[in-house]
């Protein structure tokens, strides 16, 4: 593939995803001035870039989109649902031409153009023609006055009343407090003071032209001065904001000035003809100040600097690189901390203080690289989080249910691998949740619920993990029903006693499935039991709360990332392991007295409290007898807590994941590897696994 299409499919795609986003958000508020320039650019910009790159249809597609929104963001059509229904399977259909443009539906093509030709004819057909877009000299009706986090310039003439200083007021103040807010430009206009002979010295003469680039909004400009708004004459008006300079070129001198009340378009279109310069002209001719004049072009200097400004940001901030070469640099990472890793053990037995030294500094230095490459791949879950709107949305329209997504802890980070292999089990239980959880809305009302049901979608970091909870406000699981379809399935037997956190997992299995009927959502018994070997894929776990007619809570556990963890390195006789040192409490000793006191049952009393133990020695079919004292160390998976017997634990490790080959793929207790720094292989334990498959042997 063109380097250049890779290019431009990637900034595509990420377009799209934009698209989706911002256009659902759109439906919720159909007069977002911002919004709708949004949706503009991103379009504007996938047809300038796909006829660059010679995508020539998505070109030819966008172009009727692009000049609907344009009419749209000027007012003349309003968005409505079905402009957004629209635009949404346009944005599916520019995927589909981007991923395969020869494979495409081009009549599904055709028909979203004629559709949105439509929009374009009805525009025609009531103003007789298409007028052109006013858009230099109106540009300050199309800005939101409060844009949320975004900068906004504005123009401030600060015109104080001659008395004003009678009143005990320092207009210096005033200035000091604007330069706090953003970037600032003050232009004196001295044109009012008059002769020395009839100064009054008391008297304010001057008056400001300001010009203040800010993200804090027009009311926060507004109460710089509200205190002396009744002692001057005050006039602020935004004219440019972030983005603007995609849309077209700033104002030119004449029409600033006009704009301002400095001179009139007349007297501007009378001197036009002449060759000079109009603000030249307009000086000699005594028609506008000096001041005036330099104002105006500071103005133009102003806002030239910020646009300039946010172009430089635009382009320097981040970088684009490919996901391979990410994987390559982690790779080499966690080979420098194996030979790292070795080094200190080398320095350790020779003993000789200079090497000690150097390998000390080379592990800081290896770790602070760890952490520098592992935070690279950390990415926030917020896109991932949006993406489901749209499922949302679609899912709940084909169902007849009117359900809405709120999303929490957007920026909340996870590792690049975590957040791809979590999307389709989000999916799985996002869909679930639509179909099977929250009820229609004449079901609700009956129940004395809201109409609209809520799926709330939440990330939080909890130490080494981050925990994301489904949630909805719908029918939750009823454990009974539950209980009956397990047995009917031969999943359990009628003589299991299980708990309701027991019985909640047992959606899990395979070919379980509540559904009476087979749809298009569920009803086939697949889904569910994918989620869970997802989340096992993870070294997640997955817990289930719910309350009937109250709703069900889904909270997923998951590590930060699959690359590098902190371990605790144990040994078994001459076997090493290495145990997930965020899953682990505490490690206690196990004398052989302790051993008969308990009378071959494998537990042990830890501060009055009785904790099952899995001989690890036992469990891997280890030879040889265990030292008369052993090592108990204690975890805890899910509610309950565990103990796992080792002959010695060594201590913290740093360890570098090294899958298992294909041989080892059904071990499930064994996650991965690690090499240790003599080059000894060292087996990851999965310890919820483990724990899993012990208790379900012993019953």
């Amino acid at each position: 593939m063109d380097q250049n299409e890779s290019i431009f499919r990637e900034e595509a795609y990420e377009l799209l995803s934009v698209l989706e986003s911002s256009l659902l958000e759109l439906e919720q508020n159909p007069v977002d001035n911002e919004l709708i320039s949004k949706i503009f650019r991103a379009m504007h910009t996938i047809k300038g870039s796909g006829a660059m790159f010679g995508f020539d249809k998505v070109a030819a597609f966008t172009h009727d989109i692009e000049t609907v929104y344009d009419l749209l963001r000027n007012g003349k059509i309003i968005a409505n649902k079905e402009l957004i229904d629209l635009t949404l399977s346009s944005c599916d259909q520019i995927r589909r031409m981007i991923e395969g443009p020869d494979e495409a539906d081009a009549d599904e093509a055709a028909r979203l153009t004629m559709a949105f030709q439509k929009f374009l004819s009805l525009v025609t057909d009531k103003t007789g023609q298409d007028k052109p877009r006013q858009a230099k000299a109106e540009t300050k009706e199309l800005l939101s006055p409060e844009p949320a986090n975004q900068k906004v310039t504005y123009r401030i003439r600060f015109r104080p009343h001659k008395d004003i200083f009678s009143r005990g007021t320092n207009t210096t103040l005033l200035i000091t407090e604007m330069r706090k807010m953003g970037v600032c430009k003050f232009i004196a206009q001295t044109d009012e003071i008059p002769l020395l002979s009839e100064l009054n010295p008391e008297y304010c003469y001057t008056y400001w032209d300001i010009m203040l680039t800010t993200n804090q909004g027009l009311n926060a400009v507004k109460d710089v001065f509200i205190f002396v708004e009744d002692d001057c004459d005050l006039k602020i008006e935004a004219v440019d904001e972030d983005g603007a300079e995609e849309r077209d070129e700033y104002k030119k001198l004449g029409e600033i000035l006009i704009e301002r009340g400095d001179v009139s378009r007349e007297v501007v279109e009378k001197l036009m003809g002449d060759h000079k310069k109009i603000g030249e002209l307009l000086v000699v001719e005594g028609l506008v100040a000096p001041d005036k004049i330099r104002s105006a072009l500071a103005e133009q200097q102003h806002v030239h600097e910020m646009r300039e400004k946010n172009r430089a940001a635009d382009t320097s901030s981040t970088i684009r690189v490919p996901a391979a070469r990410l994987d390559r640099l982690v790779n080499m990472v966690g080979e420098l901390v194996t030979v790292q890793s070795r080094l200190s053990q080398l320095a350790a037995q020779v003993n000789d203080a200079d090497l000690v030294l150097v390998a000390e500094e080379v592990e800081r230095l290896t770790a602070e690289l760890r952490d520098n490459t592992m935070s690279i791949r950390m990415l926030p879950i917020g896109n991932t989080f949006s993406n489901f709107k749209r499922l949302v949305r679609d899912l709940s329209e084909e169902l007849g249910k009117q359900i809405t997504l709120v999303t929490e802890g957007a920026d909340t980070e996870l590792d690049k691998t975590v957040i791809e292999k979590l999307n389709d089990p989000l999916i799985h239980l996002i869909r679930n949740s639509i179909d099977h959880g929250v009820e229609p809305p004449a079901v609700r009302e009956q129940k004395g619920k809201q109409r609209q049901g809520t799926i709330r979608l939440t990330a939080q970091h909890a130490g080494a993990h981050v925990l994301i909870h489904i949630n909805d406000d719908g029918a939750g699981l009823d454990a009974e029903a539950i209980r009956r379809k397990a047995i009917e399935k031969n999943i359990i037997s009628a003589d299991d006693k299980l708990t309701e956190k027991e019985i909640f997992a047992l959606i899990f299995a395979p070919g379980f499935s509540m559904a009476k009927t087979v749809t298009n959502v569920s009803g086939r018994g697949v889904g569910m039991d994918v989620v869970k070997k997802g989340i096992d894929g993870l070294n997640g776990t997955i817990v289930i709360e719910s309350k009937i007619n109250v709703g069900t809570t889904i909270t997923l556990k998951l590590p930060l990332t699959m690359a590098i963890i902190d371990g605790l390195l144990v040994r078994i006789a001459e076997s090493f392991f290495v145990l997930p040192l965020s899953a682990i409490e505490e490690c206690v000793e196990l004398t052989r007295a302790d051993v008969e006191q308990m009378h071959g049952r494998n537990i042990v009393h830890i501060r009055g409290e009785v904790v099952p133990y899995i001989p690890l020695r036992e469990r891997f079919g280890i030879m040889g007898d265990p030292p008369l004292i052993e090592q108990v160390i204690i975890s805890r998976v899910g509610d309950d807590r565990f103990g796992l017997v080792v002959d010695q634990v060594i201590g913290q490790h740093q360890t570098v994941i090294k899958n298992l080959g294909k041989f080892y793929r059904q071990i499930k207790e064994v996650s991965g590897a690690t090499i240790l720094g003599d080059g000894t292989v060292a087996l990851i334990i999965d310890i919820s696994q483990l724990v899993s498959g012990a208790v379900a042997e012993e019953s």
